[in-house]
């Protein structure tokens, strides 16, 4: 048996390699040989490690969204001021443009939810860490003053995620949508919500 470091390295490998063959042959058409095939091992070397494709799938789920959660909480917490927060969290909250291998997957794994209940719970993480987050913004500008909120904090909050994950999907789709429009049409209903946001580059 690998030795605890090895293993957990060795996990680690499988789940990369799993992110990349998911993006490259779609989790519809994914198999533990494309994985496999990936991680350069095998069949027989991932199932040393996880019990079948969906505990890996749902390993990767979750590493997926430490990423890109982790990612975006770092990039706002260096921001001073609530404006310059909440123009950070929309541009780190959309794909960076169509061929964002890692958005897309996510978006991917969404489909996985009422299928599988690691996926959902997955699901709803990701979505109170995105609502946890515009909350913390909205709040901290509404008490420094930088924001007028016209309506509730949490139904704000809950129009931001829902306007990042709708033009995400058709930005990464390759719609008509592109990323600057999805942030000025954002920056637009901040706005409108009293919270505008601070537009130096």
């Amino acid at each position: 048996m690998a030795r605890p470091s090895t293993q957990k390295q060795r996990r680690a490998e499988v789940v990369d390699a799993a992110l990349e063959a998911a993006a490259h042959h779609g989790l519809r058409n994914l198999s533990l040989t494309d994985v496999a095939n990936q991680a350069g091992v095998t069949r027989g070397a991932l199932l040393y490690y996880y019990e079948d494709l969906d505990a890996i799938l749902v390993e990767a789920h979750a590493a997926g969204m430490e990423r890109v959660g982790a990612e975006r909480a770092k990039r706002v917490s260096q921001e001073t001021g609530a404006a310059a927060k909440l123009r950070v969290a929309i541009e780190h909250g959309l794909p960076s443009g169509p061929d964002d291998a890692l958005m897309r997957l996510l978006y991917e794994f969404d489909v996985l939810a009422g299928k599988s209940p690691l996926h959902d719970e997955l699901v709803q993480r990701l979505y109170g860490e995105q609502l946890g987050l515009y909350r913390e913004i909205l709040a901290e500008g509404a008490a420094s003053g930088e924001f007028s909120l016209r309506g509730a904090i949490d139904d704000i909050a809950m129009n931001f995620v829902a306007l990042e994950d709708a033009y995400g999907l058709h930005i990464v789709a390759g719609g008509s949508i592109t990323v600057a429009d999805a942030r000025r049409a954002i920056a637009l209903s901040a706005a409108q919500a009293g919270a505008p946001l601070d537009e130096t580059a």
